[in-house]
């Protein structure tokens, strides 16, 4: 690869890989006439909007865990009661800005719930753009944050901001089911690229290119951190190849990232998890792509999801400013913008909390799913049958995953016909039957990949189950490999 391609400057125009619906799309005619709503001196009678004091709102209230959370992010909060107010924050958003329990920086409950900027207010984006700068350095300056429904909205925006029926988007060869359905379902075809325990193999990507006769790819669709199903981690080095392949043949690269702060310490039995400062904590994460996006031809997906809420719908896209105009000027007429409750909340929280406080949440939250890894681990280790099991513990994420090679079934040749994924569906079955969900990786299979190997796989979800129903869980599918298998 030509090394000059990544010292260019940026950001450039990628007007070119826009989709038809986005090039005749205008910003709607109402929003010339917006902009004059502020103006004192102009009685401004040109907006539908509803008068604040008829919301049947007048304050909201919430109790958080007030950092830097000696006790755990899972600590109860009491200062709600009145009892205890030195092991938690009170966040109490009032209707009128005039109010006088309103902190400084509050979204207050008639600007939150009245119609809102598509961009988001423009507290909560201040603050989301200075944790961007906290953790990643963009080496252009032309780049914003603008928030979103989540990632699976934002997702379906870029779909709809670049892509044509008939065009090409490149995916991981396993990748996540609910983006390869909404691809699908809008005519898109499917490049794949093939993976190993590193996550996409860069050399594989470019060959997938040279031999690819149709129309060049819009984008790279990733999920480059606790890669769902995989749980795999592409390193810093393996982007900046990515990216330096991307100059070459010139198209986006889409980062769905909402693994990232789930970057776990390293497994080892009975070890305590660690103790970092802020510092060394930033300094253990992997690279964003956006810190070798020198042309601006990076889109960074963030949420809210997997590290407060996912009922918040609240995520974010990081991007060049033209690349978000164009977002903007689809949301102003479908979403229009995330919920005003979900901001309100989100910006009082992060207000009070301050970006140390959020960074020691963010801590909390890796250091209580290192210790569920842990644990799911040791189980996997004591009750499966590892002569017929395959596996390593994940290193980000909320997955583990469990590999099985098809061919060692004694029925593989005779009741399964040599295929191993009527191996996996009989397994997946049996499961079900013994009380245990797991769910079969060819799920995940982009559809007309061809993966020929007889490995399979199986998904499970160590996150959300409390340890008792994961430990019943795990010796419930063990005890159908043993069986299947025959071990002793």
């Amino acid at each position: 690869t030509n090394n000059s391609l990544y010292t260019m400057t940026g950001p450039i125009s990628f007007s070119h890989l826009y989709s038809k619906e986005c090039n005749l799309r205008k910003r709607t005619i109402l929003e010339s006439s917006l902009k004059y709503a502020s103006d004192p001196s102009i009685a401004f009678l040109g907006g539908g909007l509803p008068r604040p004091e008829y919301f049947p709102w007048n304050e909201l209230s919430a109790s958080s865990p007030l950092p830097p959370f000696a006790n755990g992010i899972t600590s109860h909060c009491t200062s709600s009661k009145g009892k205890d107010p030195k092991d938690s924050i009170a966040t109490i958003i009032y209707k009128n800005q005039f109010s006088t329990g309103n902190a400084a920086a509050d979204i207050e409950l008639s600007r939150a719930l009245q119609y809102g900027e598509s961009a988001g207010f423009t507290e909560l984006v201040e603050f989301i753009r200075e944790h961007t700068k906290i953790l990643h350095h963009v080496p252009h300056g032309d780049w914003n944050v603008i928030l979103t429904a989540g990632n699976t909205q934002s997702i379906d925006s870029t779909i709809r901001t670049f892509c044509d029926r008939g065009d090409y988007v490149i995916l991981e060869e396993y990748s996540y089911p609910t983006t390869m359905e909404n691809l699908r379902s809008m005519g898109i075809n499917f490049l794949t690229v093939p993976m190993d325990h590193k996550g996409i193999i860069p050399e594989k990507l470019r060959e997938v290119l040279l031999n690819h006769k149709g129309k060049m790819p819009k984008f790279l669709y990733t999920v480059p951190t606790g890669q769902n199903p995989t749980g795999c981690v592409i390193s810093d080095e393996r982007k900046q190849q990515i990216y330096r392949i991307a100059q070459e043949f010139d198209f986006l690269i889409v980062e769905d990232d909402p693994y990232y702060f789930l970057q776990l310490d390293e497994y080892a039995a009975n070890a305590e998890t660690s103790e970092l400062s802020r510092e060394e904590f930033i300094s253990s994460l992997t690279k964003s792509f956006l810190d070798f996006d020198c042309d601006g031809r990076v889109i960074r997906l963030e949420s809210t999801s997997k590290i407060l809420a996912p009922g918040a719908r609240l995520g974010w896209i990081v991007a060049q400013n033209s690349i978000l105009d164009a977002y903007i000027k689809l949301h102003e007429v479908t979403m229009f913008a995330a919920s005003g409750f979900s901001q309100t909340l989100m910006n009082g929280l992060f207000s009070r909390w301050g970006q140390d406080g959020y960074l020691d949440w963010l801590k909390g939250v890796r250091k209580e799913y290192t210790k569920k890894r842990n644990g799911a681990t040791d189980l996997i280790y004591k009750h499966f049958p590892m002569d017929v099991t395959k596996f390593e513990p994940p290193s980000a994420g909320m997955f583990i995953m469990l590999k099985f090679d098809a061919s060692k079934h004694p029925e593989f040749d005779s009741k399964f016909n040599s295929k191993p994924v009527e191996v996996e569906m009989h397994l997946y079955q049996e499961g079900i039957k013994n009380g245990c969900l797991m769910i079969p990786g060819s799920y995940f299979i982009v559809p007309g990949c061809n993966v020929e190997s007889n490995e399979i796989f199986f998904r499970g979800a160590y996150a959300a189950p409390d340890h008792a129903t994961l430990e019943s869980g795990l010796i419930r599918f063990s005890d159908v490999i043993k069986n299947e298998f025959k071990c002793n």
